[in-house]
């Protein structure tokens, strides 16, 4: 299930080394006390305690729900689209982690107030989620067993940036051959010890897969913790030894940028989710002095391709990665993915993303794509955030943009624009704002700004 042997060093908790022996120790005891049911909501906020869980729940032969959104009511809504589900959180594994534990309730499916529905853990009640220290048959005690490659163990969510979000189930099989490519691309040796400092959560499938899956299935250390702040980030990476690497996202590589912060050396920067502009990846090479790699990839399909930002904008497919007709075809996904980017061939085999299908807009007969006006946007000296979207409520195919750009006023902003798009693709409205309502993973969804800019309209 994990690779190396028990004395190889898995993950960083604060001080705490924790060897892989000692982590599958404690993932069969949590996989004893699960109660029987086939899907787990994983809302573990620890990176530590998201990967015991995950790996609890696949000794016991559950299959992980890892919403995008975990708001209470997209919560309800997923327990009842998967019948059986119950949500495990970091309190919850804190508690069946210990060998006793009187009284306590495992978090079996909600109801709607919150409260636990699933029976009480008596040693004595015969149910699974026993507290006397007995397998009850579930896992055996002794070598972990192999797991089944076919296995369905975990189900990814869309991030809805452009609907409603997706499901894509996805085996053991794939996820362990996507850590490998993943792992040859960014050059980090099989049972590697660089420390993975990462700021997106592990339920995002770039969160999963590069903090996550990496050290089960190939090489590197987790590190529990999820920093936010420039500043956060600066101390989570002293406290760790060399080698560190980082995965993060345009977002939270900008804010560091524009810190001031003084960070440590690292060997490495991984930035996905979002286009990096190839100006942030040079401040951010000459601030954190190493190469900044770009992934490509999506929840359907996992990771696909790497860049380097400031080399040029051709996107490099992993082995075995074909791209073509608005599929992807790989040698370690069952059958084609549909895409939503936009992809054109570049030599030497390579490929430039053009924008998604859905940020295509065609007014007055001309065309450009949402992201490219983000993009020209962005550039403008002083805008430290925004977008350009349109209003799902807007009968005229309208755009509007957000921007957060402290000191500026909408007229000059507006100036900036004129003189980097086409006139017919100007905001209307054009909003200047604090903030954006951005997910954990800096990604700005339709309903998000829909809800956003009902919000603004409300207080013009």
């Amino acid at each position: 299930m994990i690779v190396g042997g028990p004395d190889r060093l898995f993950a960083l908790c604060g001080e705490r080394r924790v060897a892989v022996g000692e982590f599958l120790a404690a993932a069969r005891r949590l996989a004893e006390q699960l109660p029987d049911r086939p899907y787990v909501i994983n809302l573990c906020e620890s990176r530590y305690g998201f990967a015991l869980s995950f790996a609890a729940a696949i000794l016991r032969g559950q299959i992980s729900l890892l919403p995008s959104n975990r708001a209470p009511l997209a919560l309800d809504r997923l327990t009842e689209r998967y019948p059986g589900a119950y949500r495990l959180g970091d309190d919850d594994v804190a508690g069946l982690g210990n060998s006793r534990h009187p009284g306590r309730e495992c978090r079996g499916p909600e109801a709607k107030d919150g409260r636990s529905v699933s029976p009480p853990c008596e040693p004595d009640s015969g149910n699974p989620c026993r507290n006397d220290g007995s397998t009850n048959g579930i896992v055996p005690q002794g070598e972990v067993p192999g797991i089944p490659a076919n296995q369905t163990v975990a189900i990814v969510f869309t991030s809805g940036s452009t609907g409603e979000p997706q499901a894509h189930h996805k085996t053991w099989q794939i996820f362990s051959d996507s850590a490998r490519l993943i792992a040859d691309s960014l050059g980090i040796a099989p049972l590697s010890e660089a420390a993975l400092v990462a700021t997106v959560p592990p339920q995002h499938m770039y969160g999963l897969e590069l903090s996550v899956l990496l050290p089960l299935c190939h090489g590197g250390v987790l590190v529990d913790a999820k920093p936010f702040f420039p500043s956060d980030v600066r101390v989570a990476l002293e406290r760790l030894p060399a080698p560190r690497q980082l995965v993060t996202t345009p977002v939270h590589l900008r804010a560091c940028v524009e810190s001031g912060e003084a960070f440590p050396a690292i060997e490495g920067v991984v930035s996905a989710t979002a286009p990096l502009p190839a100006e942030l990846a040079q401040r951010a090479e000459a601030l954190l002095g190493c190469p900044v790699k770009e992934i490509y990839g999506c929840s359907e399909a996992g990771s696909l391709a790497r860049r380097r930002t400031v080399e040029g904008d051709v996107w490099q497919p992993f082995p075995g990665v074909r791209f073509g007709d608005g599929q992807v075809r790989a040698d370690h996904l069952p059958e084609p993915v549909a895409i939503g980017d936009l992809i054109e061939p570049a030599e030497p085999a390579g490929f430039r993303l053009m924008g998604r299908n859905a940020d295509l807009v065609n007014i007055a007969g001309k065309r450009s794509s949402l992201g490219a006006l983000t993009q020209a946007l962005l550039e403008i000296e002083g805008v430290t955030d925004g977008a350009f979207f349109q209003p799902a409520d807007d009968e005229h195919g309208r755009l509007a943009a957000v921007a957060v750009a402290p000191g500026m006023s909408r007229a000059q902003l507006l100036r900036e624009l004129q003189a980097r798009v086409d006139p017919v693709f100007l905001p209307r409205p054009l909003y200047l704002v604090e903030h954006l309502p951005r997910a954990e993973t800096g990604k700005l969804t339709r309903q998000a700004l829909d809800e956003f800019l009902a919000g603004l309209r409300s207080r013009s």
